[in-house]
């Protein structure tokens, strides 16, 4: 059996140095609510179609590692119950038990390149929760940056997360963060978070070529662009910031660990701000979608 499945309309793309996306599906069955889940993802998949590449939303159903869902797939996925939430530890074993999961970030990446996509747009990564200290409760998706070398755009780390140790550990593990239109690490439903990011590059070429040249130098691993969420969607940080406080300390004294932490936090939050995180979620997956097309044209126009 070949892993990954890819799709047809994702394979002749690539054959023929068309651009292409990755999409993760986390979001789809662990980050909003039904039926925004659904319509969510067709948007995103019809902004990466307008500006010129082609969707491959990865999920593993009924065991196979699909890269690129049809329409029914898709909102297949939307509408199962209990569907397994996958990063590297647990995709291997999902897909030999025949399960049906979402990817993660770190998922997507190792779908992603394996299939030769390099290229994913998501909304967030994960990244160093709050009270590491005591729990070592630090996301995969900062090693799979590391080891895969795939250009993710994301709107920066989830605002959940202890945003500062994320950058400490992004740096450690030598991954390139780049800011887009600004010289501030976005967080999440912010623009601002008040930490300067390493990296700003405001032109997808520019992009583009930063991921070639790390190609062409053997370097390990992929990069982070950090896309901030679009003005007119954004929840300041010190609007969000308390209610972010309030709702880690409601999961906490409810017992909640490990996976089940963030899709718990998000949907306190989207209670909170009475579903301003879901409108600012939807509008920075899409922006990151609209840009992570045009690096993906760009990358395909090289030599």
């Amino acid at each position: 059996m070949r892993h990954p499945d890819i799709a047809p309309e994702v394979v002749a793309a690539l054959d023929a140095r068309r651009p292409v996306v990755a999409l993760e599906s986390t979001i789809v069955t662990h980050g909003l609510p039904r039926p925004r889940n659904l319509s969510l993802a067709r948007e995103v998949e019809a902004t990466v179609r307008a500006e010129g590449a082609v969707p491959a939303t990865v999920a593993v159903l009924d065991g196979r590692l699909r890269v690129g869902l049809s329409d029914a797939e898709l909102a297949r996925l939307a509408r199962t119950d209990g569907v397994a939430k996958l990063s590297r530890a647990d995709l291997a074993a999902c897909m030999a038990t025949g399960g049906t999961g979402a990817t993660t970030v770190a998922a997507t990446m190792i779908a992603a390149a394996r299939a030769g996509i390099a290229v994913f747009a998501t909304g967030g990564i994960g990244g160093v929760h709050r009270g590491w200290e005591s729990s070592l409760d630090i996301s995969a998706d900062l090693q799979e940056l590391a080891q895969t070398p795939v250009t993710v755009v994301a709107a920066g780390a989830k605002a959940i997360l202890d945003l500062p140790t994320t950058l400490e550990v992004l740096e450690t593990l030598g991954v390139p963060v780049i800011a887009v239109g600004q010289d501030e690490f976005p967080a999440f439903w912010s623009r601002r978070s008040g930490l300067s990011a390493p990296l700003r590059m405001d032109d997808p070429a520019a992009i583009a070529r930063a991921h070639r040249t790390r190609a062409a130098l053997g370097l390990a691993g992929g990069q982070l662009v950090a896309n901030p969420v679009p003005d007119e969607a954004e929840i300041p940080a010190e609007e969000i910031a308390p209610l972010i406080a309030r709702a880690a300390a409601e999961i906490a004294a409810r017992g909640v660990t490990g996976k089940a932490v963030t899709p718990a936090l998000l949907a306190r939050l989207l209670e909170l701000t009475d579903g301003r995180t879901l409108e600012a979620n939807a509008a920075l997956v899409l922006n990151n979608a609209r840009l992570g097309a045009r690096i993906a044209r760009e990358l395909t126009g090289m030599a």
